[in-house]
């Protein structure tokens, strides 16, 4: 997704008009394209005005043709009642206080996580028909701070028989190269819809030899047994949340394509709401899922952009993939 800082009034400018080229790029009307700038607009306000300047995350909408996801991020002082802000009228910042309101009728959905003292995540899907039903999983990589091009790239598959299919890769170092590495494995991945985490691994390491090669995990959840199967070369995190507790997932040590030692895949178990999240090492390793209270409920992207948010380590491209069950 495009990152885009906004600490100054001047970025809010920016903001709009970055979002906006995304939407006019997928082919958006002109009034749908200024519906997104009001949102846009709406969105970075507030992030100076409540949460003390921010960034924003847009992309195109996975599984949802045409759809733009944006993001909103700050670690300001948060909403106490959310509700009492998504009213017409309510401002803490003795403005009008139609901002969120105006953001909840142009947006086809609205999704807000916040709590006082920690900051606040608000997603925004506008246009395409993702349909009415809840979303499983979804993927967030975001470019190292200063780089327009993201090393990291994620992949989800839905397969016929029920199962699903994750990657994440992040190719070595960042920038152009480190794209094409990741990118190489994501093509590998979609190849093999049938392979198992094992023959992945095996199949990424071959095929990741022309690149600089990349840090890449793999997960199959069978949700009709309750169980994860997970393999990873390198330096990818994960972890399954749910009501049997917290399970990290094991990575053997080594880079795709270059130096691997032995290819192995490890069985958890899954229980009642189980939540799967891969992340590269953007982020920090030293927290802990149970320090999100109730963050595990909510839609996957808003769990994805929390953990970004309070956990990107700001030097390195950051990629997060969540599945709900």
């Amino acid at each position: 997704m495009d990152r885009i800082q906004v600490r100054d009034p001047t970025d809010i400018a920016s903001a709009r008009r970055r979002i906006v080229g995304l939407a006019v790029r997928l082919g958006y009307s002109e009034t749908e394209a200024g519906r997104v700038a009001i949102v846009a607009t709406e969105l970075a306000q507030n992030l100076l005005r409540h949460g003390g300047g921010g960034e924003m995350l847009a992309g195109p909408e996975d599984g949802a043709p045409g759809g733009i996801e944006i993001v909103a991020l700050d670690k300001g002082p948060g909403m106490a009642d959310v509700e009492a802000c998504l009213r017409d009228g309510f401002s803490t910042a003795g403005t009008p206080g139609n901002g969120l309101g105006a953001v909840r009728r142009m947006a086809r959905q609205l999704l807000i996580h916040s709590r006082p003292g920690s900051g606040t995540a608000v997603l925004a899907r506008m246009g395409g028909d993702a349909g009415t039903g809840d979303r499983m999983a979804a993927a967030l990589c975001v470019p190292k701070p200063g780089e327009d091009i993201c090393g990291d790239a994620a992949c989800i598959l839905a397969r016929p028989d029920g199962t699903a299919g994750l990657l994440l890769a992040d190719g070595l170092g960042h920038g152009p190269l480190a794209a094409a590495a990741s990118g190489e494995a994501v093509r590998l991945f979609r190849k093999h819809p049938a392979a198992g985490p094992v023959e992945l691994l095996t199949i990424l390491h071959a095929g990741l030899r022309a690149t600089r090669g990349a840090a890449v995990a793999t997960a199959l959840i069978d949700p009709a047994a309750r169980q994860v199967t997970y393999g990873g070369i390198g330096n990818i995190a994960g972890f399954i949340t749910d009501t049997g507790g917290v399970r990290r997932m094991v990575s053997h040590s080594g880079t795709a394509g270059h130096t691997a030692g032995r290819m192995q895949a490890f069985h958890y178990p899954m229980h009642h709401r189980p939540v799967v999240v891969m992340f590269s090492d953007g982020l920090a390793t030293s927290w802990s899922p149970d320090g999100h209270a109730g963050l595990f409920t909510l839609d996957p992207t808003l769990i994805a952009a929390v953990l970004y948010r309070d956990h990107a380590r700001g030097r390195d491209d950051a990629s997060v993939v969540v599945w709900k069950g």
